[in-house]
């Protein structure tokens, strides 16, 4: 028996790299379930596994998945009560966003910060392809980013074209297992090549027509960086559906708007219509930023949970 942690998950088969440094390709154990799980996943990527090994050493049975400190999980289709586990055994979430080409909607940056609050996951966002962008684009970027550093979020400005701001996110991911995610086209699979060149993963040109991403990345994949920590790879998103959380405790995820609920007349105060909402108030004062209000009220009304 030896223990491993799951770097790639395809279907029912998943590859683990062992402690001996070795990878091998395993099933699940028929009857195996994680504890609590109400997931289309029992096994994420990240987990750490216990593997009944074959002789040839090739391949194995996972029989057991250790405590998870944390994971990360969102709705498995618009439709669907199930969840999928994106990945598990986290030290942060990176969300790769870009300007144009394509453009990130606000209230997808929202919904994945929003999820890494609710599980307790610190998240920062990445900027990508800064030389495309006009005077236009740069003035809504750094807008972003103002809105975005007051909350408590860290911000970067990287080009993968020209490699500014590339030394400083290898530093940030540097000894750490990191969740890269984002639209599809905002270069995720870019930065792993350039971090790792022996990667060598398959990309692809925006589409003209959409001036969206085509999906490259189909599953989440684990790749071990050379210059210390993992970064995890994860399929394109065209839209982010939250899990697991109470309509009224999703102000909680929002720290300005927790921040400022103390201060309502009502300890269970949704922020929208109710008397003396001083949310709606710091609102109206441009206290809190009203790109953030209104990722709030979707998020309260499960509206738009696919964003184009």
């Amino acid at each position: 028996m030896e223990t491993g942690i799951v770097i790639k998950s395809v279907g029912s088969r998943y590859k683990i790299l062992l402690g001996s440094g070795n990878t091998i390709e395993c099933v699940l154990r028929g009857r195996l379930r994680v504890k609590g799980a109400q997931t289309t996943n029992p096994v994420a990527v990240g987990d750490n596994v216990k593997v009944d090994a074959d002789k040839d050493n090739k391949t194995g049975i996972i029989t057991g998945v250790l405590e998870r400190k944390n994971y990360i999980q969102r709705r498995s289709s618009n439709l669907s009560k199930q969840s999928q586990i994106i990945a598990a055994n986290l030290d942060q979430v990176l969300i790769m966003v870009t300007i144009i080409l394509p453009q990130t909607p606000v209230e997808f940056i929202d919904r994945l910060l929003v999820t890494a609050e609710a599980y307790s996951i610190p998240a920062k966002i990445i900027f990508n392809k800064t030389d495309l962008y006009g005077k236009g684009d740069i003035e809504r970027m750094e807008y972003l980013i103002s809105v975005y550093s007051q909350i408590g979020y860290g911000c970067l400005r990287l080009s993968l074209n020209n490699g500014s701001g590339l030394d400083d996110l290898r530093e940030l991911i540097k000894g750490k297992t990191s969740l890269i995610s984002g639209n599809s086209g905002v270069g995720k699979t870019t930065l792993l090549n350039m971090l790792n060149p022996e990667l060598d993963l398959k990309t692809a040109e925006i589409s003209d027509y959409h001036k969206q991403g085509k999906h490259i990345t189909t599953f989440p994949e684990m790749h071990r960086l050379p210059f210390g920590g993992f970064a995890i790879d994860t399929p394109g998103l065209r839209g982010f559906g939250v899990v697991d959380m109470e309509r009224n405790e999703i102000y909680h995820f929002f720290p300005e708007i927790f921040k400022i609920s103390k201060d309502c007349r009502f300890y269970n105060c949704l922020h929208l219509d109710e008397p003396d909402c001083a949310v709606r108030k710091s609102v109206e004062h441009g206290e809190i930023n009203i790109l953030r209000y209104r990722s709030y009220i979707s998020i309260l009304n499960d509206e738009n949970t696919k964003y184009r």
